[in-house]
C-alpha cells in the first residue's frame, strides 16, 4: 500500500470512477516479455488465418513491495498447454509478458507495449496503478480481461472485465465471517491513504451481520518487525475474558512480519484469533509458518485450493511448468490468471471461425456471453443485466467469496458453497 497522495486524472464523463483507491504499494521500473507460440509473426487485431492470437499478462516482479511471478509464468505455461493441444480454433496463442515493478511509469510502458504489440487482450494481470495503464489500452480499445482486483478502476472502466469481487468484495466478506464467530475484532492495516479504505469495508460486513465495528489499528507498511503492535491488539481483543476476541492483519506481504512478532506475544494473552484475505494469507504461507494460523478465519475469491475444481489448474502445473517455483497453484494471483484465461479461450471458440480481435472479444462479451468456470465462479457475463446493483462498482460482475479456516495446518472451507455480500458493498455505497 501507499500514502503518496495522487493528483487526479479526469477520465471522460461516460466512465469516470467515482472514487479512485488502490489497495496496496509498489516502486521501480521497465518492461520485458517472453513469447510463446508460432514462429515470430507480431500480434493481429484482426482476421483469422494462420496467424497466432497475441494477448499479454503483465505483473510486478523483484520489487521491495508485493510480487506476483506467478501470474506471467501461469499464463506461459497455459500458451504452452493450450498450443500443444493444437491451440484455440487451431490457432496458436501467443502470450507476451510484461514486469510493471510496482510503478506508474512501468504499468504505462506495459500497456503502450500491448498496443504496439497490437494484442487482442491484457489477461490475467495485477498492477496497482490502473490510472497509468487504462489510458493506453482505452484509447487502443483493448480489454483487460480478468484483473486482481486491487483497484477501483477496475470496477469502472467499460473495457475492464473483472473475474472475482476484488478487495471490497474480500474485505465485506470477512466482516461477515468474523462476525458470526468473534468477539471484540482489531484491525491492523497500513497508516496510507490507502489504508483508510479497509476499516470501511471490514465494518461493512460486520455491521451487516449485527456485529459492532472494528478498532481501526494502524502501523507503518514497511516495518522490519510489529512487537508493539501486536501486544497493543492483543491487550484490546482480551479485555473482556468472557469472549474470544480475533486480530486482522491486513498488511499485504508484511503480514507475515507482524505474525513473528504476533506468535511470540500472544503467549502472555488468553486464547484469541486471528483472520485475514488471500493474498495475505495463503497456503504456501501458512507451511512456512508452522501452527501460527491454526485456527485463522480466511476470506478468498475461490474455493479452496486443495478443491478438486482446481485439477485441471493442477494438471497443466505439472505438465509445463514442474519445478517451475515462481507458479504456487494456492496463491489467488495465479488462481484468478487461471480463470482469465479460461474465460479468454471460451470467448474465442465462441468465435468459431470468424474474426479475433480485441473489438470481437468485446462485442461477444459485451453481448452476454455465459461463461463457466467448472464450479471455481458463478458463471460469468458481462451484460448490461448481468451487471450488479454496486453503484461505485459498474463492472462488478461476481461479488461471491468463500469462507475458509486453517485447520490442522490446511486451509479448508468453513462453509459450503459461496456468500455473496453484494448487498453489504451496495449499504457501503449509501453509507
Amino acid at each position: 500500500m501507499t500514502g503518496r497522495r495522487r493528483t487526479r486524472t479526469l477520465l471522460p464523463a461516460h466512465h469516470r470512477p467515482t472514487r479512485a483507491r488502490v489497495l496496496s504499494a509498489g516502486a521501480l521500473a521497465a518492461c520485458a516479455s517472453i513469447a510463446v507460440g508460432c514462429g515470430v509473426v507480431p500480434g493481429t487485431t484482426g482476421g483469422s488465418g494462420d496467424d497466432p492470437i497475441t494477448v499479454m499478462t503483465w505483473a510486478p516482479e523483484e520489487t521491495k513491495a508485493t510480487n506476483k511471478p506467478g501470474m506471467p509464468a501461469l499464463a506461459l505455461a497455459y500458451a504452452r498447454w493450450i498450443n500443444s493441444k493444437g491451440g484455440i480454433n487451431g490457432r496458436k496463442l501467443k502470450v507476451l509478458t510484461c514486469n510493471d515493478h510496482n510503478d506508474t511509469v512501468s504499468a504505462a510502458n506495459c500497456a503502450r507495449r500491448a498496443v504496439d504489440e497490437n494484442v487482442v487482450a491484457v489477461v490475467g494481470s495485477y498492477s496497482q496503478h490502473a490510472r497509468s495503464f487504462f489510458s493506453p489500452l482505452e484509447a487502443a480499445g483493448i480489454p483487460y480481461l480478468g484483473g486482481y482486483g486491487v483497484t477501483d478502476d477496475e470496477f469502472t472502466s467499460p473495457l475492464s472485465y473483472p473475474v472475482n469481487g476484488g478487495q471490497p468484495a474480500l474485505l465485506a466478506g470477512l466482516g461477515q465471517q468474523l462476525a458470526r464467530n468473534c468477539g471484540p475484532v482489531t484491525l491492523v492495516r497500513p497508516d496510507t491513504i490507502a489504508g483508510d479504505e479497509l476499516p470501511v469495508l471490514l465494518d461493512s460486513g460486520l455491521s451487516a451481520a449485527g456485529h459492532k465495528a472494528a478498532v481501526d489499528q494502524r502501523a507503518a507498511e514497511d516495518a522490519t518487525e510489529y512487537s508493539g503492535h501486536a501486544d497493543q491488539a492483543l491487550r484490546r481483543v482480551t479485555a473482556d475474558p468472557t469472549e474470544e476476541g480475533c486480530v486482522v492483519p491486513a498488511l499485504g506481504d508484511r503480514t507475515d512480519t507482524f505474525m513473528d512478532s504476533f506468535r511470540r506475544a500472544r503467549e502472555a494473552y488468553p486464547t484469541v484469533r486471528t483472520a485475514s484475505v488471500l493474498g495475505s494469507v495463503d497456503q504456501s504461507v501458512i507451511d512456512a509458518t508452522g501452527s501460527a494460523y491454526e485456527g485463522s478465519y480466511v476470506t478468498g475469491w475461490y474455493p479452496a485450493s486443495r478443491d478438486k475444481r482446481w485439477k485441471p489448474m493442477r494438471d497443466v502445473i505439472r505438465e509445463e511448468a514442474f519445478g517451475d517455483n515462481r507458479i504456487d497453484e494456492s496463491d489467488p494471483g495465479v488462481q484468478t490468471t487461471w480463470v482469465a484465461y479460461t474465460v479468454l479461450k471460451k470467448t474465442i471458440e465462441s468465435l468459431g471461425d470468424g474474426e479475433v480481435s480485441s473489438r470481437t472479444l468485446r462485442r461477444t462479451l459485451d453481448d452476454g456471453l455465459k461463461i463457466n468456470t467448472g464450479g471455481l465462479t458463478p458463471t460469468l457475463s458481462w451484460s448490461f443485466d448481468d451487471l450488479t446493483a454496486v453503484s461505485g462498482f459498474p463492472r462488478l460482475v461476481n461479488s461471491d467469496v468463500s469462507f475458509q479456516v486453517v485447520r490442522k495446518g490446511q486451509l479448508v472451507s468453513a462453509r459450503k458453497g459461496f456468500v455473496n455480500v453484494s448487498k453489504v458493498l451496495e449499504n457501503t455505497e449509501a453509507s
